[in-house]
């Protein structure tokens, strides 16, 4: 898996501070993606065991809120391997922190018939805190809108939406 970026103070993708993995790779190509550089599964660096230990040393920090999983497409097939392994050690090793995920995929889509859904899917989704899920559609954008930009995008609620069966939006 390759990234593109690593914001280590981010105040802009979920609440509080947080650091920001961009992930390189997406499908969707939404027009007038804010970061349409990441769409290419080679952009960026590669996202080794030593990324990975400053990944977890910038969340570890007692004024960071939480990871935000962004990109490109973090949920793409190809992502889902490298990003489960992340988040499992996050959720080990820091189990304090909150876990934000951005996705074109909409939970319906990541629940049921998609080339998202796979074998890592749900374990992924039982990870995380906070999905903001949906394709950026540049006719609905609206720069109003917490945390997202266009006005189909939802913040669901993960845990709640999983034990529902439904997408629950979430609400704090």
């Amino acid at each position: 898996m390759n990234y593109g970026e690593i914001k280590k103070c981010d105040i802009a993708n979920g609440t509080g501070v947080r650091v920001s993995l961009f992930v390189s790779g997406c499908r969707h190509h939404c027009e007038d993606c804010f970061n349409a550089v990441t769409w290419n599964f080679g952009y960026g660096h590669e996202f080794t065991p030593a990324v990975e230990d400053e990944l977890i040393g910038a969340l570890s920090k007692s004024y960071i809120r939480g990871l935000t999983l962004i990109g490109g497409e973090p949920l793409e097939p190809e992502n889902q391997p490298r990003v489960l392994e992340i988040l499992r050690r996050v959720r080990r090793e820091l189990p304090e922190k909150d876990i934000w995920c951005y996705s074109g995929f909409t939970f319906e889509e990541l629940t049921g018939e998609s080339r998202a859904h796979t074998e890592h899917i749900f374990e992924i989704l039982s990870l995380l805190d906070v999905l903001v899920d949906g394709r950026y559609m540049k006719d609905r954008r609206n720069i109003s809108l917490r945390f997202r930009g266009s006005e189909n995008q939802r913040l669901l609620d993960v845990k709640k939406s999983l034990e529902e069966n439904r997408a629950v939006i979430w609400d704090r």
